[in-house]
């Protein structure tokens, strides 16, 4: 099993500003407001599957429609841009973002926003189990009738077991300061975070004997981040930056030399 001191070397090594031009964190990184910071960090999240080049590629298309203006977007933006570019990524379809562009305009045009959102639900018990339920629920129970896989795969029902890999990502981005994480929010003690479970992460994990599981699911998620917090019960998920930018840079490193 790797030790601590390995895993601290490799976090050194990527949780440097290095790290964001790559990432989808770059993305609320572009904002100084603590609301623009917040909307595009969570759209960012929402995208933040399959290829990297290709969402990225995506969320930047995404901005240029915001005019770099992502709250004044939401609450009074025209979202037919979306459907008349015929904007859409993987399983969704153009109607399937703007219904949620219309959920966080009605959010922010009736409430705090999205922090006002998660600390809500985050108190309900202080758990981030039930803040998932609660989060998705607002959203879901606000949802016009007709959408399916392509409006709900952008923020997954934590109650089918997955990793809830992107809101755990967001919720890193929102609540760490670092170099890299932007830490606007407050009400969630890093300690309590949970590591974004992706397949690089995963794969390594195992290799370096810290998740036993198989399974890529939040069963996987709290065993790995319970073995992290082994190592700093405080900010466990900082070693995302260790397992994530060392799996990416084998990957690469593979595709270079094949």
């Amino acid at each position: 099993m790797i030790t601590k001191t390995e895993l601290d070397k490799l976090v050194e090594k990527y949780e440097t500003v290095n790290f964001i031009k790559d990432d989808p964190v770059q993305f609320p990184h572009r904002f100084k407001d603590k609301k623009d910071i917040e909307i595009a960090g969570f759209i960012a999240s929402l995208f933040a599957y399959g290829s990297r080049k290709q969402f990225i590629s995506k969320l930047n298309e995404f901005f240029k429609y915001t005019e770099n203006e992502p709250t004044n977007f939401i609450k009074n933006g025209d979202f037919s841009i979306i459907k008349s570019q015929n904007f859409n990524y993987r399983f969704s379809k153009p109607d399937d973002i703007v219904e949620w562009l219309r959920l966080l305009s009605e959010l922010y045009n009736t409430s705090n926003g999205l922090e006002e959102l998660f600390a809500y639900s985050y108190n309900q018990d202080n758990t981030l189990d039930t803040m998932y339920r609660v989060v998705a629920d607002y959203f879901y129970s606000r949802v016009n009738n007709g959408f399916g896989q392509g409006f709900y795969h952008l923020l997954p029902d934590s109650r089918k077991g997955g990793a809830m890999k992107r809101v755990n990502m967001f919720l890193r981005w929102m609540v760490r300061k670092s170099d890299v994480d932007l830490g606007v929010w407050d009400f969630i003690p890093k300690s309590e975070l949970r590591i974004p479970l992706d397949v690089h992460v995963a794969r390594l994990s195992r290799e370096m004997l810290l998740l036993n599981r198989k399974n890529n699911d939040m069963k996987s998620v709290i065993e790995l981040t319970n073995k992290l917090k082994t190592f700093d019960p405080y900010d466990p998920v900082k070693y995302d930056f260790a397992l994530f930018g060392k799996g990416v840079e084998e990957i690469d490193n593979k595709v270079i030399l094949s």
